[in-house]
């Protein structure tokens, strides 16, 4: 399938190692560029999967921001970076991008780490323009010369964001020549949300009130007739005036904040035109582009939410290659949870479901199909979904709020206060626990199990399996143990048939899953499977080993505890968590508490720092916590026993 541009018999990309490069070129060349870029992209993208739409709709404008600035001098800023894959191509990186998201090779992202022209790390969304607003500043004080520029590019759905509202408050109210790019697209993973996107996709302004009062404002200065000082006043008049003549107050100009546009963001000579007029301004300002996901690729155009992420596809038709699961096959963890959670919601009219713009990330879409009205999208709004859930519980309502691991950090001052702080009854579901695989340590939801574990009331779980989330998510229903967690991993479980009768679980009460003599492995969440791999193996080497699922981390079950140490077993513990403060920290906590000091522990978990990109599989050998290490310890551990008894 072509792209909507043809490409001439002279390639241009390949001569890009560089921006330097790209800004030799001639503008009537760049539509070429743009051209084979995309084509790049999607040759490259259809064998090894990533964020294709929102790169497909970026490119214009990624080419004229390396076009038009100095970079790596003058600094860009992406934000979440899902729209940066264009970028990493023509900052030198189009060699290695075919090793993009695996393990060893490119960060998903924009990741300074990896490249001077990755100016701050994206991956959660809105904090370009704080992080970028840090960057101008900085310049300013620096006494940077010549000057350097600063853009934060963020999308119409990260705009919404909290932080990227008390960014633009800051810019309005600091000295700084900030150059925010909005890319409007009217998506984000989900089709958006919010009156600020009603806004947005309706907000006009004339380019020729724009070139007028451009040119005015610099022949007055110009003439000396205003300055920076008195910028402030002429802007807000000129506003009033516009809002007089238009009918529109433009809410970023209310703030006190220059704005252009909207502009069609494909349209390559004006964006260049336009970037080149206002790059030299004084004062923050906002440059609008409205863009199309997916652009270029008539399947993503038609289809951006499922060409956010594709996977693997074939280019000339645009037909996905990932199988649907067969009848037999087990379905993803969100799936369990999103039927599950429909099916309760049907027979308890208090049930509400939240997320922050993943519904169908998070499958909540399931329960929205059927009952629209108790499922809430906020948006890329963590910390208000929490809020808004204590609000909803306070008056009798059981909310379930569904939101990735990694994300959910971003909201963690309102779990305390808003939530734990009253015990309201409030069920986090925690998708994305665990390691994540290809996206990285932005990703990966590694922190939960040891950052909720501190806070009063909380009451923590993870299943091993896709029964045990649906009876927790009963127990969640019907005990009310104030705020629960339950985190579930990414990606398919191993049950095929797994819908199953529901039934409350005692709180705090683990299970044993087998007996053994030599050792004791306590494991919490699907890791358990690997663990009973390991298990397996060391039973055919004559090592007997018990093993137990917590369940829960807090409370925790301290009869199984009492029972492991009354017989003197040296203990592993294993999680798919920070090896920090999760459940080996809980463990040693205990026994240090109940002086025990006759039982060895071995925690096995994610170390103490970030894990990279890669496969689930490569990255947990990588952690020591898939069923060959674990199964390497357990003889070493038992060799050591053996060796101190002789």
């Amino acid at each position: 399938m072509e792209t909507n541009n043809s490409l001439s018999s002279a390639p241009l990309l390949p001569t890009i190692n560089s921006p330097e490069d790209l800004r030799k070129l001639q503008p009537g060349q760049l539509p070429q560029v743009c051209a084979e870029l995309r084509q790049f992209l999607i040759n490259s993208l259809s064998s090894n999967p990533g964020h294709f739409a929102s790169s497909m709709g970026a490119v214009e404008l990624t080419v004229a921001l390396h076009y038009v600035f100095n970079t790596p001098y003058d600094r860009i800023v992406w934000d979440v970076g899902h729209q940066a894959y264009g970028h990493k191509v023509l900052t030198g990186r189009r060699d290695s991008f075919s090793e993009n998201r695996k393990l060893g090779g490119l960060s998903g992202f924009p990741n300074p780490d990896e490249s001077p022209y990755d100016t701050f790390a994206a991956g959660h969304a809105s904090n370009s323009i704080s992080a970028a607003l840090g960057m101008a500043v900085a310049s300013k004080l620096n006494n940077d010369m010549p000057r350097r520029n600063v853009v934060a590019v963020i999308g119409d759905a990260s705009i919404s964001g909290g932080l990227a509202f008390e960014g633009i408050n800051n810019a309005a109210n600091t000295p700084n020549n900030l150059l925010i790019i909005l890319n409007d697209n009217d998506m984000s993973i989900d089709r958006n949300v919010g009156a600020l996107n009603s806004y947005l996709a309706h907000i006009t302004t004339s380019k020729t009130y724009n070139d007028i009062r451009y040119k005015a404002f610099k022949l007055l200065s110009k003439l000396h007739l205003i300055s920076d000082n008195s910028r402030g006043s002429i802007l807000r008049f000129n506003n009033s005036l516009k809002s007089l003549i238009s009918h529109q107050q433009n809410i970023f100009e209310g703030l006190n904040i220059r704005y252009f546009g909207p502009f069609d963001g494909h349209d390559l000579p004006t964006i260049i035109r336009v970037l080149n007029d206002i790059r030299d301004m004084e004062g923050p300002r906002i440059l609008h582009l409205r863009t199309i996901k997916g652009k270029g690729y008539a399947p993503a155009e038609k289809d951006p939410s499922t060409w956010h992420a594709p996977g693997k596809f074939d280019p000339a038709t645009g037909r996905r290659l990932e199988k649907a699961p067969a009848d037999n096959e087990p379905i993803k963890y969100q799936d369990v949870f999103g039927n599950t959670l429909l099916e309760l919601a049907k027979n308890n009219e208090n049930i509400v479901a939240i997320t922050a713009a993943m519904l169908s990330g998070t499958s909540t879409a399931t329960m929205q199909a059927a009952l629209p009205d108790r499922v809430f999208d906020v948006g890329i709004s963590e910390g208000h979904a929490v809020t808004f859930a204590g609000g909803l519980a306070a008056e009798g309502k059981q909310p379930f709020v569904a939101i990735y691991s990694s994300f959910l950090q971003r909201a963690y001052d309102h779990i305390i206060h808003d939530v734990a702080l009253h015990r309201r009854r409030v069920t986090f579901c925690i998708d994305r626990a665990g390691l994540v695989g290809e996206d990285g340590p932005t990703h990966h939801g590694a922190f939960d199990l040891a950052y909720l574990r501190t806070v009063p009331n909380m009451t923590i779980a993870s299943p091993r399996n896709e029964h045990m989330l649906r009876h927790l998510l009963f127990t969640a229903q019907h005990q009310d143990c104030g705020p629960m967690a339950i985190r579930y991993p990414r990606g398919k479980g191993h049950i095929a048939d797994w819908r199953c009768d529901m039934h409350p679980l005692q709180i705090g009460r683990g299970e044993k899953i087998a007996d053994g003599n030599d050792l004791a492995v306590i494991t919490i969440g699907p890791v358990a499977d690997e663990a009973l791999k390991a298990i397996s193996m060391a039973a055919e080497k004559g090592i007997s080993v018990a093993l137990y699922d917590m369940i829960f981390l807090k409370p925790i079950d301290t009869a199984i505890l009492r029972e492991i140490t009354d017989r003197g077993l040296d203990i592993i513990t294993i999680e798919d968590g920070t090896i920090n403060g999760g459940l080996g920290s809980a463990v040693a906590e205990w026994l240090e508490d109940n002086n025990i000091s006759g039982c060895r522990l071995t925690r096995l978990g994610l170390p103490d720092k970030f894990v990279p990109q890669g496969t689930p599989a490569q990255l947990a050998q990588l952690c020591g916590i898939d069923a060959e290490s674990i199964f390497n310890t357990i003889v070493s551990l038992a060799s050591e026993k053996n060796n101190s008894e002789k």
